[in-house]
């Protein structure tokens, strides 16, 4: 089976047919894959967060979950989980304004053009950012509201699989996050990898 790399910083898809697997690697442990996954044949249906946690009535992604699109259809399973299982549904993809927000006075890479970049790659333009599944992203729901943005407890090797329910159009991003503690304490973000099957 061919392993190929998500270049730290950089954004890569994939395309997939309905009942293939996928399986994640964080490599070297720490690092946030943003995900989002597009019907093949019409990108306007699309992976939604706010239908997935609607679905599940959970705003946890864990072992055994169906993640749903725009029109409530299944996309993905996740049907195995070998890590702490800390995948963030909530909070949006990193974009130019959120790292001139954080000081960045020059242009930061970041997943919003990432995955704007994987996609036209394959010659698909979409009129906006989804929410991703923030893969590998340790950011639990306090119990007054607040969302805590912690470093992964992600260790190198551990892994996801993804089952694929229709044909698909998967992209991942790097997280290129080197400002906050989301990619760990000390900050690089790194190449992750997958495996389909």
């Amino acid at each position: 089976m061919k392993r190929d790399v998500i270049p730290a910083r950089q954004g890569k898809a994939v395309r997939l047919d309905a009942r293939q697997h996928i399986k994640v690697v964080n490599t070297y442990g720490q690092q946030v894959l943003d995900t989002w996954a597009f019907r093949a044949h019409d990108v306007g249906e699309y992976l939604s967060m706010e239908h997935t946690r609607s679905r599940n009535s959970t705003i946890y992604v864990q072992e055994g979950a169906t993640l749903v699109s725009t029109r409530r259809r299944p996309m993905l399973t996740l049907v195995e989980d070998r890590s702490p299982g800390n995948h963030d549904t909530l909070l949006c993809a990193c974009s130019a304004e959120i790292y001139q927000e954080l000081g960045c006075t020059e242009y930061h890479r970041n997943c919003e053009d990432n995955l704007h970049a994987a996609l036209a790659e394959l010659g698909l333009e979409i009129p906006c950012t989804p929410a991703p599944l923030n893969l590998f992203m340790n950011t639990p729901a306090l119990a007054d509201g607040r969302i805590d943005r912690r470093p992964p407890a992600a260790a190198a090797g551990d892994y996801v699989i993804l089952r694929a329910e229709m044909d698909l159009i998967l992209v991942f991003s790097a997280c290129p996050q080197d400002v906050t503690v989301i990619n760990g304490l000390d900050r690089p973000p790194r190449d992750a990898a997958y495996v389909v099957t």
